[in-house]
């Protein structure tokens, strides 16, 4: 059993959409105030995929390889 990780980070925002670091990390701030999360609580990879319409499996193969 491999172990995936569930939570998606600024760098990996920035690898699947071609975006500054720093774009990133607010586009991850937007996504966190449309679920109503504190600035301390993580994405998943899932609440990432709803926002943005990309597939999970997709952001899997390009983000989370092991």
């Amino acid at each position: 059993m491999s172990n995936q990780r569930v939570c998606i980070y600024a760098k990996d925002v920035s690898i699947l959409l071609g975006k500054s670091y720093k774009q990133s990390v607010r586009i991850l701030r937007t996504i966190k105030d449309a679920y109503g999360k504190n600035l301390t609580q993580y994405i998943t990879v899932e609440e990432f995929a709803s926002y943005t319409g990309i597939d999970v499996e997709t952001i899997r193969k390009q983000c989370l390889r092991n």
